[in-house]
Formats: C-alpha cells, sequence, structure tokens
C-alpha cells in the first residue's frame, strides 16, 4: 500500500512539474525543431540561441525586477515589524479591530487596488515609476507580514521582555535588540513571500507602470510574446532565466519559512 501511494504521488508530482520541464526544453530548442511531429522529447540539437537573446534584450527588466522585489521587500520589514509589536506586545487601543482590516484588506482583489493606485499615482506623478511600483506591491505583502509577525511575536516569551526592562531598556530598544533578533525565521519569510509577489506581479506592473523607462520582467515577457511570438526558445528561455532567483531563494530559505510559518501556532 506505501509503494503504491508513493507511485501515485510521484506520478502526480510528474504531472504537475511537467510544464516546467517543457518550457526548459523548449528554451533550449532551435527554431526549425519547434513544430517538428512528434516534438523532441529532449533538446536533441540543443542551441542557447533564446538565453543569448535573453541577455541581450532582457537584462534591464531582470534589474528593475530586482530592484522592485528587493524595495518591497525593505519597506514591508519597515512597516510590517513595528507594526505586529506593537500588536503582539503594547496591546495598543484598537488593536483587534486594526487586525481584521489586515485580514480583510488580503481579500480585496488586486485589479481593484490597481485602480485606485491609478488615480492617485495620476495625482501624485508617480505614476510609471519604480518607487510607485514599490508601495503599491507592498500593499499585498504589509498585511501577510503583520499577521504572520504577530501571531509569532506574541510567542516571545514575556520574562525576555520583563528582563529588557529590568536592564532599563524602553519599548524601541527592546524591539530591536530582542524581539528582532528572536523573530529571525519570521522576518525571513515574510521578506520571501514579499519578494516572490514582487518579482511575478502583472496586474500593478501592466496598469502602474505600462509606460515607464523602467520596466519589471513580466512585462518583460509580456512584451517579448507580443513581439517575438515566433522565438519560442527565447520566450521560454526568458521564462526559465526569470524562474532562477524564486528557485534559488525558496531553496535556501526553505528551512526558515517552514519554521516561520508554524512559529505560534501551538503554544506551553
Amino acid at each position: 500500500m506505501r509503494r503504491l501511494k508513493t507511485a501515485v504521488g510521484l506520478a502526480l508530482t510528474a504531472v504537475m512539474l511537467f510544464p516546467i520541464y517543457w518550457m526548459i526544453n523548449v528554451s533550449f530548442t532551435r527554431d526549425q525543431d519547434m513544430r517538428k511531429s512528434p516534438p523532441y522529447w529532449f533538446p536533441v540539437h540543443g542551441t542557447l540561441d533564446g538565453y543569448r537573446a535573453v541577455l541581450e534584450q532582457q537584462g534591464p527588466y531582470l534589474a528593475t525586477s530586482l530592484v522592485v522585489g528587493l524595495g518591497t521587500v525593505a519597506l514591508t520589514l519597515l512597516i510590517a515589524a513595528p507594526a505586529a509589536y506593537s500588536l503582539a506586545k503594547l496591546h495598543p487601543r484598537g488593536g483587534g479591530v486594526l487586525s481584521f482590516v489586515l485580514l480583510i484588506a488580503q481579500m480585496i482583489p488586486g485589479i481593484i487596488m490597481a485602480m485606485g493606485f491609478y488615480a492617485i499615482f495620476l495625482t501624485t506623478g508617480v505614476l510609471n515609476t519604480v518607487p510607485g511600483l514599490i508601495v503599491a506591491d507592498s500593499t499585498l505583502a504589509v498585511p501577510f507580514a503583520v499577521l504572520i509577525l504577530t501571531t509569532f511575536m506574541s510567542g516571545i516569551p514575556e520574562e525576555l521582555m520583563q528582563a529588557a526592562r529590568v536592564d532599563g531598556a524602553g519599548a524601541l530598544r527592546t524591539f530591536v535588540s530582542i524581539v528582532l533578533p528572536v523573530s529571525r525565521n519570521s522576518l525571513i519569510t515574510v521578506s520571501l513571500f514579499a519578494f516572490l509577489w514582487a518579482w511575478s506581479d502583472f496586474v500593478f506592473a501592466s496598469t502602474l507602470d505600462q509606460g515607464g523607462g523602467h520596466q519589471p520582467i513580466t512585462l518583460g515577457i509580456y512584451h517579448y510574446i507580443g513581439n517575438n511570438n515566433q522565438e519560442w526558445n527565447a520566450i521560454m528561455a526568458t521564462a526559465v532565466v526569470a524562474s532562477i532567483p524564486a528557485a534559488v531563494l525558496l531553496i535556501v530559505a526553505q528551512r526558515y519559512v517552514a519554521a516561520g510559518v508554524t512559529a505560534g501556532a501551538v503554544k506551553d
């Protein structure tokens, strides 16, 4: 029975991962072999032309996505970490209402928020700019980050907080010297999700940065498909390259994410 479950699990995993494999296979396939029937299941006559095109044409888009992703992480942590500390340990008046509002904020469709941002950015002059895109992407990450960090920080023993107060540390010093180091796993978790949301965002990018001079890789792929819909090896190579940072981050931060997500779920 165990072997049957393993076989079924492997089969389902193969089905789910097959599109990724086919994307990689096509990225190495020559143009003249693209419409071959039956197709090559492996890149028999492999070529790097698609990846050369990526390096030549998609570099600026990748750089912009990296800046937007890191900016989103920084802004998310700057807002979410103090907010979570306040909700978890300082217990401000109306904290429960604020937590409920943050939960509701995650249910608002992205396209509705994008249209609202469009009107605001058009008035303030930050439409088609990288800072505007960072602010917009942060609105997706901040509510999630506050909820995750609040759950974790609520589980920090009060003895640590009291010891810091006895040593003369105020609320800010306690936050910087005690709470942040202890919350490392949850901080890495929300940073990873914030970066991935910003890296893969298309709705905000297509609405708020369609005419900007610095556009993210999602728009780079979108424009590339529209302008070169016959060069599928280059299109798939772009998708592969765009997937590498997310895959590397997930592998490197896997153990921190697992600890950060489950932290605070069970209390002694």
